[in-house]
Protein backbone atom coordinates (compact mmCIF):
# COMPACT_ATOMS: atom_id res chain seq x y z
CA UNK A 1 0.00 0.00 0.00
CA UNK A 2 1.20 3.56 -1.07
CA UNK A 3 1.88 6.05 1.22
CA UNK A 4 0.16 9.33 0.61
CA UNK A 5 1.93 11.81 -0.59
CA UNK A 6 1.25 15.45 1.88
CA UNK A 7 0.64 18.36 0.12
CA UNK A 8 2.78 21.14 0.91
CA UNK A 9 0.68 24.02 2.05
CA UNK A 10 -0.40 26.81 -0.12
CA UNK A 11 0.55 30.74 0.11
CA UNK A 12 -2.46 31.80 -2.15
CA UNK A 13 -4.33 34.74 -0.55
CA UNK A 14 -7.43 34.03 -2.30
CA UNK A 15 -7.88 30.92 -1.75
CA UNK A 16 -7.04 31.46 2.35
CA UNK A 17 -9.78 34.32 1.96
CA UNK A 18 -12.14 31.57 0.36
CA UNK A 19 -11.78 29.23 3.65
CA UNK A 20 -11.81 32.44 5.89
CA UNK A 21 -15.22 33.43 4.54
CA UNK A 22 -16.70 29.96 5.19
CA UNK A 23 -15.13 29.66 8.59
CA UNK A 24 -17.67 30.11 11.70
CA UNK A 25 -15.50 29.39 14.92
CA UNK A 26 -11.95 31.12 14.44
CA UNK A 27 -9.36 30.96 16.54
CA UNK A 28 -5.60 32.37 16.56
CA UNK A 29 -2.53 31.14 18.65
CA UNK A 30 -0.10 33.75 18.83
CA UNK A 31 3.66 33.46 19.96
CA UNK A 32 6.89 35.98 20.32
CA UNK A 33 6.95 36.27 16.84
CA UNK A 34 3.58 38.51 16.77
CA UNK A 35 5.38 41.33 19.07
CA UNK A 36 8.41 41.20 17.06
CA UNK A 37 8.02 44.00 15.00
CA UNK A 38 7.35 45.90 18.02
CA UNK A 39 11.00 45.63 19.52
CA UNK A 40 10.00 42.52 22.25
CA UNK A 41 12.63 40.57 21.88
CA UNK A 42 12.13 36.62 22.25
CA UNK A 43 14.06 34.72 25.25
CA UNK A 44 14.09 31.43 23.42
CA UNK A 45 15.90 29.52 21.92
CA UNK A 46 19.67 31.06 20.36
CA UNK A 47 20.27 34.32 21.81
CA UNK A 48 17.86 33.53 24.60
CA UNK A 49 20.26 34.73 27.53
CA UNK A 50 19.83 37.61 29.83
CA UNK A 51 23.06 39.23 31.33
CA UNK A 52 25.08 35.59 31.91
CA UNK A 53 22.16 33.37 32.18
CA UNK A 54 19.62 30.98 30.31
CA UNK A 55 16.77 33.35 30.66
CA UNK A 56 14.38 30.08 30.56
CA UNK A 57 16.03 29.42 34.21
CA UNK A 58 15.21 32.25 36.05
CA UNK A 59 11.20 31.53 34.40
CA UNK A 60 10.56 29.57 37.13
CA UNK A 61 9.10 29.30 40.98
CA UNK A 62 12.53 27.73 42.21
CA UNK A 63 14.40 30.66 40.78
CA UNK A 64 12.10 33.32 42.53
CA UNK A 65 12.38 31.49 45.42
CA UNK A 66 16.33 31.18 45.22
CA UNK A 67 16.81 34.85 44.46
CA UNK A 68 13.91 37.10 44.14
CA UNK A 69 16.11 40.05 43.53
CA UNK A 70 17.85 38.38 40.42
CA UNK A 71 13.85 37.30 38.76
CA UNK A 72 12.94 40.68 39.32
CA UNK A 73 15.30 42.66 37.69
CA UNK A 74 14.78 40.02 35.23
CA UNK A 75 11.42 41.30 34.42
CA UNK A 76 11.85 44.07 35.64
CA UNK A 77 13.84 44.79 32.25
CA UNK A 78 11.09 43.46 30.60
CA UNK A 79 8.50 45.75 31.91
CA UNK A 80 10.17 48.47 30.54
CA UNK A 81 10.90 47.16 27.17
CA UNK A 82 7.06 46.50 26.79
CA UNK A 83 6.01 50.03 28.57
CA UNK A 84 8.24 51.18 25.56
CA UNK A 85 6.58 49.19 22.78
CA UNK A 86 3.56 50.18 20.54
CA UNK A 87 1.24 47.42 19.65
CA UNK A 88 2.54 47.05 15.31
CA UNK A 89 -0.08 46.53 12.57
CA UNK A 90 -0.34 42.51 13.47
CA UNK A 91 -1.39 43.35 16.52
CA UNK A 92 -3.98 45.97 15.48
CA UNK A 93 -5.29 43.49 12.56
CA UNK A 94 -6.28 40.99 15.08
CA UNK A 95 -7.85 43.25 17.05
CA UNK A 96 -9.94 44.64 14.59
CA UNK A 97 -10.50 41.58 13.49
CA UNK A 98 -12.00 40.76 16.63
CA UNK A 99 -14.93 43.34 15.92
CA UNK A 100 -18.07 41.66 14.62
CA UNK A 101 -19.05 44.43 12.44
CA UNK A 102 -15.09 44.36 10.63
CA UNK A 103 -15.33 40.49 10.71
CA UNK A 104 -18.24 40.43 9.27
CA UNK A 105 -17.27 41.57 5.78
CA UNK A 106 -14.23 39.06 5.53
CA UNK A 107 -15.94 36.13 7.57
CA UNK A 108 -19.68 36.73 8.06
CA UNK A 109 -21.38 35.04 11.31
CA UNK A 110 -18.13 33.55 12.75
CA UNK A 111 -16.43 34.03 16.10
CA UNK A 112 -13.27 34.94 16.51
CA UNK A 113 -10.98 34.54 19.82
CA UNK A 114 -7.59 35.65 20.17
CA UNK A 115 -5.07 32.81 22.75
CA UNK A 116 -2.07 34.57 23.26
CA UNK A 117 0.65 33.30 25.18
CA UNK A 118 2.80 36.85 25.17
CA UNK A 119 2.83 38.48 28.30
CA UNK A 120 4.08 41.84 26.90
CA UNK A 121 0.46 43.15 26.96
CA UNK A 122 0.60 44.31 23.36
CA UNK A 123 -2.70 42.89 21.96
CA UNK A 124 -4.75 44.55 25.16
CA UNK A 125 -3.32 47.26 24.40
CA UNK A 126 -4.25 47.20 20.44
CA UNK A 127 -7.45 45.88 21.38
CA UNK A 128 -8.21 48.16 24.26
CA UNK A 129 -7.74 51.04 21.30
CA UNK A 130 -10.23 49.43 19.12
CA UNK A 131 -13.27 48.14 21.76
CA UNK A 132 -14.30 49.10 24.69
CA UNK A 133 -15.27 45.57 26.33
CA UNK A 134 -12.99 42.19 26.39
CA UNK A 135 -15.92 40.13 25.46
CA UNK A 136 -18.61 40.38 22.69
CA UNK A 137 -22.00 41.44 23.86
CA UNK A 138 -23.84 39.43 20.86
CA UNK A 139 -21.74 36.19 21.09
CA UNK A 140 -20.61 35.80 25.17
CA UNK A 141 -17.46 34.66 24.27
CA UNK A 142 -13.83 36.12 25.25
CA UNK A 143 -12.10 38.35 22.85
CA UNK A 144 -8.64 37.18 23.84
CA UNK A 145 -7.42 34.99 26.31
CA UNK A 146 -3.67 35.66 27.50
CA UNK A 147 -3.02 32.01 28.76
CA UNK A 148 0.34 32.60 30.21
CA UNK A 149 -0.60 35.74 31.97
CA UNK A 150 0.67 39.55 32.00
CA UNK A 151 3.97 41.05 33.22
CA UNK A 152 2.08 44.11 34.52
CA UNK A 153 0.42 41.62 36.65
CA UNK A 154 1.69 41.95 40.29
CA UNK A 155 1.10 38.69 42.00
CA UNK A 156 1.00 38.10 45.78
CA UNK A 157 3.31 35.39 46.51
CA UNK A 158 1.75 34.38 49.67
CA UNK A 159 -0.86 31.39 48.88
CA UNK A 160 -3.24 32.56 52.23
CA UNK A 161 -3.52 35.95 50.17
CA UNK A 162 -3.24 35.74 46.50
CA UNK A 163 -3.41 39.39 45.72
CA UNK A 164 -3.39 40.18 42.09
CA UNK A 165 -3.63 43.69 40.88
CA UNK A 166 -2.63 45.67 37.59
CA UNK A 167 0.65 47.73 38.26
CA UNK A 168 2.07 49.99 35.34
CA UNK A 169 4.51 52.03 36.99
CA UNK A 170 8.19 52.47 36.25
CA UNK A 171 9.93 51.30 37.80
CA UNK A 172 7.55 48.66 39.61
CA UNK A 173 9.58 49.81 43.07
CA UNK A 174 12.23 52.18 43.08
CA UNK A 175 15.64 50.08 44.07
CA UNK A 176 14.98 48.32 40.81
CA UNK A 177 15.02 51.72 38.90
CA UNK A 178 18.17 51.64 36.35
CA UNK A 179 18.93 48.28 36.74
CA UNK A 180 17.36 47.89 33.68
CA UNK A 181 20.22 49.94 32.30
CA UNK A 182 23.07 48.02 33.56
CA UNK A 183 22.50 45.23 31.83
CA UNK A 184 23.43 46.75 28.95
CA UNK A 185 26.45 48.10 29.76
CA UNK A 186 27.36 44.42 31.63
CA UNK A 187 27.59 45.80 35.23
CA UNK A 188 27.33 43.47 38.07
CA UNK A 189 23.50 42.99 38.85
CA UNK A 190 23.22 44.40 42.49
CA UNK A 191 21.81 42.34 45.30
CA UNK A 192 18.87 44.16 45.90
CA UNK A 193 17.40 43.27 49.56
CA UNK A 194 13.95 41.67 49.81
CA UNK A 195 12.52 44.40 51.40
CA UNK A 196 12.93 46.78 48.46
CA UNK A 197 11.05 44.68 46.15
CA UNK A 198 7.80 45.23 45.10
CA UNK A 199 4.93 44.48 48.02
CA UNK A 200 1.11 43.26 47.99
CA UNK A 201 -0.64 45.99 48.79
CA UNK A 202 -2.87 43.99 50.50
CA UNK A 203 -0.99 41.96 52.78
CA UNK A 204 2.26 43.38 52.47
CA UNK A 205 4.60 40.23 51.37
CA UNK A 206 6.73 39.86 48.76
CA UNK A 207 4.67 39.84 45.41
CA UNK A 208 6.09 38.02 42.14
CA UNK A 209 4.78 39.19 38.34
CA UNK A 210 2.18 37.61 37.04
CA UNK A 211 3.10 35.27 34.83
CA UNK A 212 2.75 31.97 34.36
CA UNK A 213 6.16 30.37 35.20
CA UNK A 214 7.53 26.60 33.85
CA UNK A 215 5.75 24.22 35.80
CA UNK A 216 2.49 26.23 36.75
CA UNK A 217 -0.50 25.58 34.90
CA UNK A 218 -1.64 28.29 32.30
CA UNK A 219 -4.72 30.29 32.45
CA UNK A 220 -8.12 30.06 31.03
CA UNK A 221 -7.49 25.89 29.97
CA UNK A 222 -11.23 24.92 30.36
CA UNK A 223 -12.03 27.86 27.76
CA UNK A 224 -9.48 27.11 25.36
CA UNK A 225 -9.98 23.91 25.47
CA UNK A 226 -13.85 24.73 24.59
CA UNK A 227 -12.73 27.06 21.73
CA UNK A 228 -10.19 24.67 20.55
CA UNK A 229 -12.80 22.00 20.07
CA UNK A 230 -14.79 23.92 18.36
CA UNK A 231 -13.02 25.81 16.12
CA UNK A 232 -12.46 24.86 12.04
CA UNK A 233 -9.79 27.80 11.62
CA UNK A 234 -7.02 28.36 13.43
CA UNK A 235 -4.26 30.85 12.66
CA UNK A 236 -1.00 30.52 14.03
CA UNK A 237 1.10 33.63 14.30
CA UNK A 238 4.39 33.91 15.36
CA UNK A 239 4.79 30.98 17.13
CA UNK A 240 7.11 28.31 16.38
CA UNK A 241 4.65 26.15 18.16
CA UNK A 242 7.41 24.09 20.67
CA UNK A 243 5.88 25.02 23.78
CA UNK A 244 2.54 23.09 25.11
CA UNK A 245 -0.46 22.96 25.32
CA UNK A 246 -0.28 25.74 22.66
CA UNK A 247 1.58 24.02 20.56
CA UNK A 248 -1.20 20.90 20.06
CA UNK A 249 -3.62 23.00 19.49
CA UNK A 250 -3.34 23.47 15.21
CA UNK A 251 -3.20 19.78 15.41
CA UNK A 252 -6.10 19.48 17.22
CA UNK A 253 -8.15 21.75 14.84
CA UNK A 254 -6.81 20.08 11.70
CA UNK A 255 -7.89 16.81 13.64
CA UNK A 256 -11.46 17.37 13.82
CA UNK A 257 -11.54 18.42 10.46
CA UNK A 258 -10.68 22.12 10.65
CA UNK A 259 -8.20 24.38 8.81
CA UNK A 260 -4.93 25.63 9.81
CA UNK A 261 -3.16 29.11 8.15
CA UNK A 262 0.51 29.67 9.82
CA UNK A 263 1.88 33.12 9.67
CA UNK A 264 5.80 32.89 10.48
CA UNK A 265 8.91 34.78 9.48
CA UNK A 266 10.51 31.75 8.25
CA UNK A 267 9.63 27.64 8.84
CA UNK A 268 9.10 25.72 11.80
CA UNK A 269 8.10 22.82 12.91
CA UNK A 270 4.05 23.57 13.65
CA UNK A 271 4.20 23.97 9.45
CA UNK A 272 3.26 20.39 9.16
CA UNK A 273 -0.38 21.17 10.60
CA UNK A 274 -0.59 24.00 7.90
CA UNK A 275 -3.19 23.74 5.38
CA UNK A 276 -1.80 27.12 4.45
CA UNK A 277 1.45 28.98 5.34
CA UNK A 278 2.61 32.69 4.78
CA UNK A 279 5.82 33.41 5.48
CA UNK A 280 7.35 36.97 6.03
CA UNK A 281 6.89 39.70 9.06
CA UNK A 282 3.69 38.83 10.27
CA UNK A 283 2.70 42.38 10.62
CA UNK A 284 2.74 42.55 7.16
CA UNK A 285 1.34 39.15 5.66
CA UNK A 286 -1.59 39.11 8.21
CA UNK A 287 -3.24 42.27 7.40
CA UNK A 288 -3.31 41.41 3.69
CA UNK A 289 -4.76 37.40 4.11
CA UNK A 290 -7.01 38.69 6.69
CA UNK A 291 -8.45 41.68 4.11
CA UNK A 292 -7.50 44.55 6.48
CA UNK A 293 -4.47 45.97 5.02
Amino acid sequence: MKKKKSIPPSDDVTTFREVLASSKNIIAVAGAGLSAASGIGTFRGAGGMWRKYDAMSLATPEAFEENPSRVWQFYHYRREKALKAKPNAAHEALAKFSLPDIREKVAPDSTFTLITQNVDGLSRRALDSVVPSVSSPSLGQPTMLEMHGRLFDLLCSSHSCNHCEVNFNSPVAPALGGTEELVEAGTIEPNIPTSDLPTCSKCGSLARPGVVWFGEEPHHMDAIDELVEKADLCLVVGTSSTVYPAAGYAYDVKRHGGKVAVFNLERSCGDKDGDFLFLGPCEETLPEALGLE
